[in-house]
């Protein structure tokens, strides 16, 4: 939190997720929006857990609930600074700028030739609420528009088609490979929770099967890669190899896949208290089933969708009695229980925001 800008927002130094742009601040004066929209989920979450840690009257040595009880109102006014701070400076009328140089010159900018857009600096705006509703709608539009091509979502374009000594390692990588204009996957994955997060089922299940490695393995002179593990990285649009599959068997987005396939377009997903049911969908699904193992109970979950719509519960019923919500209790019994899911009551295909 020491490592601001005067305009508040967070330096990026060397790098931050995307440790190629290693030569953008390493004066400690430019700065990262994607930094920003990650640090802003962060601190209210380690808020919640400062006043979690009070309320159960858990015991850490050395603190104390009333230092908990500051730091979390501390963390809570930072991450509302730093949302004022990036929606004052960081928005560039249809997309988030990506970061600044040392210099003050943008990056990810429609001001930029080459690197105008980034994925980063637009999902993540989604998934932690920094966008407000009106510009979440631009931004998602723009990152469709620019960077959600046939074979999944770009990392960043236009790529950079020579070494840039302001950017850094990024713009050395030939263009339309790896993080230089190519489907990175780590990144991608994220996409396709934004999505989920404004409830276009068919999109983010679209997305999904853009960059599915047995969907994708069905053309093996294109994909190249194997059709049963995730790749680094496919190939984007600048490369002579556009849509061939790179550095498989080694990149943690696998687990980020199974993670927003199961718990945002299934939308089974675990919570401190229970069990959250909240698919979103293609509209062409009628049903589907899950097994879900959870704290020591085994939920068997039948999702059916007779309205065909993308998301929206209607009724959920656990061992055949209705419950309230969609939150399924927390039981730690060790027995196997009957969930009946039905979706309905929303319109189809209706983007609508929701951190």
């Amino acid at each position: 939190l020491k490592r601001f800008s005067k305009r508040g927002l967070p330096l990026i130094g060397h790098g931050d997720w995307n440790d190629g742009m290693s030569a953008v601040g390493p004066q400690w004066k430019g700065e990262s929006v994607w930094v920003g929209h990650f640090l802003y989920g962060i601190l209210l979450r380690w808020a919640d857990l400062c006043d979690d840690v009070v309320k159960r009257r858990t015991k850490i040595s050395r603190v104390t609930p009333a230092r908990l009880t500051v730091a979390a109102k501390r963390y809570r006014a930072r991450a509302a600074a730093l949302k004022t701070a990036i929606n004052k400076h960081c928005w560039d009328g249809q997309w988030y700028w990506r970061a600044s140089r040392d210099n003050g010159e943008l990056v990810g900018s429609k001001k930029n030739t080459e690197g105008r857009i980034f994925i980063n600096a637009q999902v993540w705006s989604v998934i932690h609420g920094i966008a407000t509703p009106q510009r979440v709608l631009r931004a998602m539009a723009s990152f469709e528009k620019h960077l959600n091509r046939e074979y999944g979502p770009l990392s960043m374009t236009p790529a950079y088609t020579k070494p840039d000594s302001t950017i850094g390692y990024l713009s050395r990588y030939s263009p339309g490979t790896r993080e230089n204009g190519g489907v990175y996957s780590h990144a991608a994955t994220w996409a396709i929770w934004a999505e989920c997060l404004m409830g276009n089922g068919n999109l983010a299940y679209e997305t999904y099967t853009k960059i599915c490695p047995p969907k994708r393995g069905l053309d093996p002179e294109l994909y190249y890669g194997e059709p049963y593990v995730m790749p680094g990285n496919s190939d984007g649009p600048e490369s002579p190899s556009f849509g061939r599959a790179g550095w498989t068997w080694y990149t943690g987005s696998a687990a980020w896949l199974f993670r927003i396939s199961t718990e945002w377009i299934l939308g089974v997903r675990p919570e401190q208290a229970g069990l959250r049911v909240d698919p979103c969908i293609p509209s062409t699904w009628d049903r589907f089933r899950m097994v879900r193992q959870f704290r020591g109970a085994t939920y068997q979950i039948t999702v059916e969708n007779p309205q065909r719509v993308c998301r929206g519960v209607r009724s959920v019923t656990l061992d055949g009695k209705p419950l309230t919500g969609s939150l399924l209790p927390d039981l730690r019994d060790g027995q196997t229980h009957q969930v009946r899911v039905v979706l309905g009551g929303a319109k189809k295909n209706v983007r609508r925001f929701r951190r």
